[in-house]
């Protein structure tokens, strides 16, 4: 079988022991399921076709952690994930940083991330505004990469403005035309937007057109 997707139909809390999808196809008892960067497992109590799903949570070291409605879930058998996959134990430990992905479909305010982390967010659905708060001290080195994965204007909003800059410098919003990324890390307890090399003179032959 190969890989399948989804959505939430409701949202699931944090110590939810079961999800609700919109589809059931091809959900089946031992497959694994991608929410976010959670990975869980559907248990053998699980009915065939029905929308209620029951799981375990929390799969191969990934965070357990609340979702929102309509958040993408993507799932399927252990070899449908590739080598060595979800659900398969590897001898060596992953490289690189931990890096969490998180859902948002309405407006809220972001939660942050945990220190030594980068975070993903998605965000869906029709235009929203997502509230940035200021960053710790302890997250110093953090990445969050905000990728508008519906093409809809949504608004960032930096409490603090970005590097510190207060009035003037606290809004983003994302093209409406196509879905782009904003990525910004955190040092000094404040946002600091990463941007492309400044470019001056003639720049045609580095630049690209959408058609």
């Amino acid at each position: 079988m190969a890989l399948a997707e989804t959505t939430l139909a409701a949202a699931v809390a944090q110590n939810d022991t079961q999800i609700t999808v919109a589809s059931a196809t091809d959900v089946a008892a031992g497959r694994l399921l991608q929410v976010d960067g959670e990975y869980m497992q559907v248990t053998k109590g699980y009915v065939t076709s029905s929308t209620t799903v029951p799981v375990v949570r929390g799969r191969d070291g990934s965070a357990q952690v609340a979702h929102v409605t309509a958040a993408r879930v993507v799932h399927g058998d252990a070899a449908d994930w590739g080598k060595p996959g979800a659900g398969t134990a590897s001898q060596f430990a992953p490289a690189g940083r931990p890096r969490r992905i998180r859902s948002y479909n309405t407006t809220a305010s972001m939660d942050l991330p945990q220190p030594g982390e980068d975070l993903i967010v998605r965000m869906d659905s029709t235009a929203f505004t997502l509230t940035v708060p200021v960053p710790t001290l302890d997250l110093d080195g953090c990445r969050v990469t905000f990728v508008n994965a519906s093409g809809a204007a949504h608004v960032l909003v930096f409490t603090g403005g970005l590097g510190g800059a207060s009035t003037g410098y606290t809004t983003v919003t994302a093209n409406a035309t196509g879905g782009v990324a904003f990525e910004a890390i955190a040092m000094n307890e404040t946002w600091r937007g990463i941007v492309a090399i400044p470019a001056s003179g003639t720049v045609t032959n580095i630049t690209s057109a959408v058609s």
